[in-house]
């Protein structure tokens, strides 16, 4: 009697080992991430990431070069988490201020924005980590910060920018309207920031949809300003 096949064990396929390769990467950016908006670039080694990330030295190294190439990673990755949070949003902005736009057509387009950006940020539980590190550019710019200022934050004034012009009906010069742009956003990575000390003093609380309604009447003033 013949005896029953052995099954052969199922070979490792190229997708497994890229599939394994790409959570090894984006391990690493996430414990990069938190390092890097906790400490800061100059007192982050690669070693401590690669322990917290759970990989040797040399993974980390294969994948981003050094500490700089990983830094620079981390900017590229902030940028692709808005993009895939954003940009839907954005693009109908976008896609509105290529043609005739009333102040009131403006108006919900602008809150529209701004409540997308809100729920990005305050409602993401991994938001704390890319906020610290993007605030540590703002006041100390790094090695990312032209990458942010580029790709990100340029992009993103401009266009609140133009909507506000949109909805004062270009009642403000360009220059009015990029600093109300700049405290609007400002005023949500702020609040971020605070939102610790905030739950600890009002108690818990829908913050989201508080922020958005506060935007609103903000954006709901520019609209009626004479």
């Amino acid at each position: 009697m013949a005896r029953p096949a052995i099954p052969a064990a199922p070979l490792r396929t190229a997708a497994d080992g890229y599939r394994k390769g790409e959570e090894t990467r984006a391990r690493i950016l996430d414990a990069a991430l938190t390092a890097f908006g906790n400490s800061g670039f100059a007192s982050v080694t690669t070693r401590q990431i690669a322990r917290e990330a759970g990989v040797n030295l040399p993974a980390l190294t294969y994948y981003f070069g050094n500490k700089r190439g990983l830094y620079l990673a981390c900017a590229h990755a902030i940028v692709a988490r808005y993009r895939e949070g954003m940009g839907a949003v954005a693009e109908v902005s976008y896609a509105a201020l290529g043609g005739p736009l009333t102040p009131d057509a403006a108006s919900t387009l602008l809150k529209r924005l701004f409540a997308a950006l809100a729920r990005f940020l305050l409602a993401a539980p991994e938001a704390q980590n890319p906020s610290l590190f993007v605030q540590r550019e703002i006041a100390s710019p790094g090695p990312a910060f032209e990458i942010l200022y580029a790709e990100l934050w340029r992009p993103g004034i401009e266009l609140a920018t133009n909507l506000i012009i949109r909805t004062t009906d270009r009642r403000l010069t360009e220059t009015e309207a990029q600093v109300r742009a700049i405290l609007m956003i400002s005023s949500l990575t702020g609040f971020l920031s605070g939102l610790p000390v905030i739950a600890r003093t009002a108690g818990k609380a829908d913050y989201t949809a508080l922020v958005i309604a506060a935007l609103d009447g903000q954006i709901d003033a520019l609209a009626r300003s004479d």
